[in-house]
């Protein structure tokens, strides 16, 4: 990548516009740089990302936007919305940003470079927003991680009217296409009887034996599911004390899946063997599926021109790995609007997300570039779509499949 963005010139079509975008993006670096950083060094899980929502808010407030924080039923949403000096009779194209972070691990997903990349390009485009026809709608996303805060957003018809959404993913090796796992939360509790575990271990009802069956009923099933699920679970809860027979256990597991229509499947059979560990054990037990998400819709009129723009920067686009694929509430968006989520990678190939190797790298300088180009580069294509309404209408016609 160039030193800086305007060394670079823009993929054609409007390489004027393009242009003056990427300067916009530069002109900002300090401002867009100090906040991937204020994020990443005060992690906030899902649900109470209240300092990240409310830097994100005060940021694109700052550059002109009528900003709704909260936005919705959701504490930490946010909506910036910034109507085109031209009328408002024209596109709206929703910029999203992610800043929720792992419980216990930090920015182990980059969200810090989505949600400052997201208030870059919306900057960027704020400066050209007089000469627009249309609506900038700037969308903070909480809760990624875990609850699905999109489709919350979604059912408070905060994406209502959106005509594209762009929100780009850091990742280990540059993938503009995307594919998703479909996933669900599921909250498992087995509820026993308390009793000496020396004394009288047979008054007991050991809710821990319920939880412990189902992760080895799961590790059996794993034998009989396809190569494209997934599985996985942790203990929240086991007990007080060894001496003790738990009278309740508690684990939070998720169950992913490329179709849909398997997925549905295994829901229900997750339920059947929450169920038959509870029946082993002489204990009740409960299954709460939460926050679903679906698989990608992905947008080809989107994805390609994010690809052009992306090329003038010298940022090689690879074929999506389906054999290392994770989840997001993107999917849920990407089912009812023309939807793109690319990856660009912030690291060397090889760096596993969700670990301390990839949370660091979200802090590099490295890191900070892709966040500042990207920014660029999704101003750039928003700005496309809003210049041509033919793409916007070819999008909408491949989303229905016309």
């Amino acid at each position: 990548m160039s030193t800086t963005l305007t060394d670079v010139a823009p993929a054609p079509p409007f390489t004027d516009a393009k242009a003056r975008l990427a300067a916009a993006v530069e002109a900002s670096r300090a401002e867009i740089l100090e906040l991937s950083h204020r994020i990443h060094a005060d992690p906030e899980p899902a649900f109470e990302e209240h300092k990240a929502a409310a830097w994100v808010a005060e940021a694109v407030a700052r550059h002109g936007y009528a900003v709704e924080a909260p936005a919705g039923r959701l504490a930490t949403a946010v909506r910036g919305r910034l109507a085109g000096g031209l009328g408002a009779d024209g596109p709206r194209i929703a910029i999203l940003a992610e800043y929720d972070a792992l419980p216990g691990l930090g920015h182990g997903c980059g969200h810090n470079t989505m949600a400052a990349s997201g208030v870059g390009a919306a900057i960027a485009l704020a400066k050209l927003a007089p000469e627009l026809r249309g609506e900038i709608v700037f969308l903070g996303t909480p809760a990624e991680e875990r609850g699905s805060g999109k489709q919350f957003m979604l059912d408070d018809r905060l994406f209502e009217g959106v005509d594209a959404a762009l929100l780009f993913h850091p990742t280990d090796v540059t993938q503009a296409g995307c594919a998703l796992l479909a996933s669900v939360d599921i909250e498992v509790t087995f509820t026993g009887l308390q009793a000496h575990a020396a004394a009288d271990p047979w008054m007991g009802r050991n809710a821990l034996d319920a939880l412990v069956m189902l992760f080895t009923s799961i590790g059996l099933w794993r034998q009989q599911l396809r190569p494209d699920a997934r599985v996985h679970g942790i203990v929240l809860e086991g007990g007080t004390a060894a001496n003790i027979i738990p009278s309740v256990a508690r684990g939070r597991f998720m169950v992913r899946s490329t179709d849909q229509a398997e997925f549905e499947r295994m829901k229900a059979r997750f339920a059947s063997l929450v169920q038959a560990a509870a029946l082993a054990a002489d204990c009740e037990g409960t299954a709460e599926f939460t926050g679903g998400s679906s698989t990608m819709k992905d947008n080809a009129v989107l994805r390609d021109r994010f690809v052009a723009n992306m090329g003038a920067y010298g940022i090689v686009d690879h074929p999506v790995d389906t054999e290392h694929l994770g989840s997001s509430d993107m999917g849920n968006v990407s089912q009812v609007l023309p939807t793109i989520h690319p990856s660009v990678s912030i690291c060397d190939a090889g760096v596993p997300g969700h670990s301390t190797v990839f949370r660091d790298a979200a802090g590099t300088p490295r890191a900070d570039e892709v966040t500042l180009t990207v920014a660029a580069i999704v101003a750039q294509t928003a700005y496309e779509l809003f210049a041509d309404p033919k793409l916007v209408d070819a999008a909408w016609r491949e989303f229905r499949g016309d």
